[in-house]
């Protein structure tokens, strides 16, 4: 009879404990999945663009280029410079018109 209430006890007490974590960490990524999509809803908003999955794909290709632009410039080769500019230029002016 004791030792029932014994592992009774303890189920208990290792239920309690898998509770608090699993809350703990589902209020952790969920408040992280708010900020990020907060973000995501700040920067689409601030660019006049909606905030769809799609948009912010081609927001990130659009700022690739100019990054891949600017590294290009950075190392002398202007031509490619100049182009990998444009597109991205050409890229994030499409998205945001």
């Amino acid at each position: 009879m004791q030792i029932d209430r014994f592992f009774h006890w303890l189920g208990e007490f290792l239920g309690d404990a898998l509770r608090v974590v699993v809350d703990a960490l589902s209020t952790l990524f969920a408040g992280l999945w708010v900020a990020i999509d907060r973000f995501f809803d700040g920067l689409a908003r601030s660019l006049g663009v909606n905030p769809s999955l799609i948009n912010l794909i081609v927001l990130i290709i659009g700022v690739w280029m100019l990054y891949k632009g600017t590294r290009a410039l950075v190392r002398r080769a202007f031509v490619g410079g100049i182009v990998w500019l444009f597109l991205g230029l050409l890229v994030l002016g499409w998205l945001i018109r």
